[in-house]
């Protein structure tokens, strides 16, 4: 390549997927003989349920293999429009639903068709880490809002009213969340939507791709659902990926009001076109079919979820919360920072005493830095619990031999 050649600024603006870096690292390391447990992975060890597979090789059968309307089929936007109804109780019309080849871009879709230069998005932080990213690319500015332990990770009321400006253009809110699985509960949200009902230009975007995945009988609600008020304004994301594990079919999809849709539609027609047709169809069958697999699978999520919080808690210098949703755990590593690892590095940051761990003991994790609140880590839990012990031997042990 010819070295006048000058790729976009849009590109200068954004960094690659942390997460997507350290599985990338982990996998390398495996094909090279080592015993690395990976933890950084976002999506569930559990296999797609055989009816949704079934779906799809049947539509495969059916020749349902043709392009479809830019955002979506018919049957499954009215398949999300039940879903909605049934779960949330939020009543959307066909019109009212976006369906894109997964969550990202969904998100993204609606960034591109609203952001323009100097508009501002607030992101509560600790935040997943192509959020920013996204806004950047689509000409915003991310607007990171610190939500720390003592806030339990979630955004407050007064946080949110000193984070607006008049250049606010959305908030964005993802519970359970990706990195720390803090969930909102039906009070937390009154008190957000109390906050911007007083802002009508603001407005909000819910990513609830891990609804279904709450424990110790937590309530789930979302906040347009708390705020009819708020309906007009929200634009809430979904998909099928983490519940019904079909990460790599692709399908997200949003309700919201038809003007915004139109114009995520008009994105969409002239970026990646309509998702996979067949994934489609398999979405149909997860949203309508059976959801008996669900409680069966929040079960083992949650034992798995208590063994790593205890088994977190054991280690020198951690401190592990215990979270209300998701696959993923927060843990503080405040504790050993200055810390020396055996190999003489000093552990200066989170991103030492992950590159550290992994080192050492062959543990993939994700630094707290790339989610935007430091110093910690994100562990998955989404692997056999086997797997888990080890780690959690592998990281006590780590932890132990620090000086």
């Amino acid at each position: 390549m010819s070295d006048t050649f000058r790729f976009s600024d849009a590109l200068d603006r954004v960094k690659p997927s942390a997460t997507i870096a350290v599985t990338t690292k982990a996998n390398e390391l495996k094909r090279a003989g080592h015993d690395v447990i990976g933890l950084g992975a976002g999506e569930p060890d559990f296999d797609t349920p055989d009816n949704i597979k079934e779906a799809a090789i049947q539509a495969i059968r059916d020749g349902k293999t043709k392009y479809t309307p830019a955002d979506g089929i018919p049957e499954l936007k009215e398949a999300i429009c039940a879903k909605f109804q049934r779960e949330n109780d939020l009543s959307y019309t066909p019109s009212q639903i976006h369906i894109a080849p997964g969550g990202k871009p969904v998100i993204y879709n609606a960034f591109l068709a609203t952001l323009n230069p100097g508009d501002e998005v607030i992101i509560p932080a600790p935040y997943w880490v192509s959020y920013p990213d996204m806004v950047l690319l689509a000409s915003g500015t991310p607007v990171p809002v610190e939500c720390g332990p003592n806030a339990k990770y979630k955004l407050t009321p007064e946080a949110l009213e000193a984070a607006i400006t008049p250049n606010t253009k959305w908030l964005l809110l993802n519970s359970p969340s990706n990195p720390t699985g803090a969930a909102y509960t039906k009070d937390e949200l009154r008190g957000l939507a109390d906050v911007l009902l007083r802002h009508p230009q603001v407005w909000v975007m819910t990513d609830d791709m891990y609804e279904h995945l709450v424990y110790d009988d937590f309530e789930y609600f979302t906040i347009a659902q708390i705020e009819p008020a708020l309906f007009d304004r929200t634009l809430t994301v979904n998909g099928v990926s983490k519940a019904y594990a079909m990460t790599g079919w692709r399908i997200g999809y949003a309700g919201g009001p038809e003007k915004l849709i139109t114009a995520m539609r008009k994105v969409i027609s002239q970026t990646t076109s309509n998702p996979c047709s067949i994934s489609q169809w398999a979405a149909v069958e997860a949203l309508n079919g059976t959801q008996d697999f669900l409680p069966e699978r929040r079960a083992a999520y949650q034992k798995r979820r208590d063994m790593v919080v205890a088994g977190l808690n054991a280690a020198e210098g951690l401190t592990c919360p215990t979270p209300e949703g998701a696959f993923y755990v927060y843990p503080s590593c405040a504790g050993v920072i200055g810390k020396t690892s055996p190999s003489g590095k000093v552990i200066e940051t989170d991103k030492d005493f992950a590159a550290e761990l992994l080192e050492q003991e062959k543990v993939a994790i994700v630094f707290g830095e790339a989610f935007g609140l430091s110093p910690a880590f994100r562990v998955s839990y989404a692997t056999s619990t086997e797997a888990l012990q080890e780690a959690l031997t592998r990281i006590q042990r780590f932890c132990a031999n620090l000086s």
